[in-house]
Parts: C-alpha cells; structure tokens; sequence
C-alpha cells in the first residue's frame, strides 16, 4: 500500500510540474545583465555565501522559473524577496532561470556524525514511517529531475534546506501543489530527521 501511495505522489507530482511548465525560452546571457540585483545575496554566480540564502547556480531551470514566479504572485512567500521581481516580465524571469542554471553549483561538507543518517533517509527512505528515498525525484547524486522541474539539491545549504523541509512539514510552504508531494513527505520527518538529510545534502555531489 505504502509503494502505491508513494508511486501515486510521484506520479502527480511529475504531471504538477509538467503542467506548470511554461512555453517562454529563457536566454542565460540576457539573463546575467537581469541578475544584479540577485548577487547581493546570492552571489552573482549563484553560489550564495550565507548559509540562509539558498544557492541558484545549476538549479533546474525549470525548476527555477516556477519558483520566480511563485515568489512574484505571492504562492511562495519570501519575505527577503517581497517586492523584487515586481518589475520583471515572463521573459525576464525566464532569462534569469537560465543564467542561474547554466552555472556550476558548490559543494559543502557534511557533518560525520549525520552522514550515516542522511544517506539512510535519502537513499533508501522510512519503511516503518512510509517515507519514500529522496532520490525518487532528486536522483542518488541530488541532481534532480531537470525535465520534471524537481529540484537539484546536491550542495545546497544545510540551514537552507532544514527550513525548507521544517515549512513543509508545518504548512508554512506549500507551493509543492495540489498534491502536496513535499508537504506529506516532510510530515514524516522528526527534526533529527531534518537535520541527518539538510547535512547529507549539504555534502552530497
């Protein structure tokens, strides 16, 4: 029943994010001269220095323009960004997807004493929670699914990705659509759960 409902979230979720898939090509070197007012947090190659700040550079373009346009219509909330891409077109933020995405991501450590705990989680998943691999839709290096617009997550920021993991679980994000993929995965995370994948993650390339 568990591989059922889990094949059933993957499946819903492929056809969510097929679906918000738009129809505009973005160009990624018209969308470095858009990105200057994203370097101050994010660094203008897209690998942010502060751990709270989420690194852009070889995220999914797909993946990235949905994520713009749910910060700019108030799906997403990001208190950081209110305001920001007020001023920019489709096009624009089609083309600031497409820089980011063209550009080689960091990698971080990971802590020893989480590893073997994260790469539990993230490979083989909860049985007894009915918790699914992470590496369904991210795949086993965290290089996502690109064409399905799920996320790279591979070097991203452990604080980053623990709060990001934390507002699932508490219904604080829910930009996952209708459903829900993320929401009803983080639900079955305890916070040493979230801590052992956020550092796994970190160091994971």
């Amino acid at each position: 029943m568990n591989k059922l409902f889990v094949s059933l979230l993957l499946t819903l979720g492929i056809t969510g994010a097929a679906n918000a898939a738009g129809n505009i090509v973005g160009d990624a070197a018209a969308g470095q001269a858009k990105t200057a007012i994203c370097g101050a947090c994010h660094n203008p190659d897209g690998n942010s220095m502060a751990p709270n700040f989420p690194k852009l550079a070889g995220q999914g373009e797909k993946y990235l323009e949905k994520q713009l346009h749910d910060i700019k219509s108030g799906k997403r909330t990001v208190l950081e960004m209110t305001g920001m891409l007020a001023a920019f077109n489709d096009q624009d933020l089609a083309d600031i997807a497409a820089y980011f995405a063209s550009q080689k991501g960091s990698v971080g450590a990971a802590d020893p004493a989480l590893v073997e705990r994260g790469r539990a989680l993230f490979n083989g998943g909860d049985l007894e929670k009915g918790l699914p691999a992470c590496t369904g839709c991210h795949s086993p290096n965290g290089a996502g699914i690109a064409a399905a617009g799920f996320p790279h997550l591979g070097g991203q920021h452990a604080s980053y990705v623990a709060k990001q993991l934390t507002d699932f679980r508490e219904g604080n994000r829910t930009n996952d659509g209708d459903a829900t993929t993320m929401r009803t995965i983080a639900s079955k995370l305890s916070n040493k759960d979230i801590d052992a994948l956020s550092s796994y993650i970190q160091g994971l390339h």
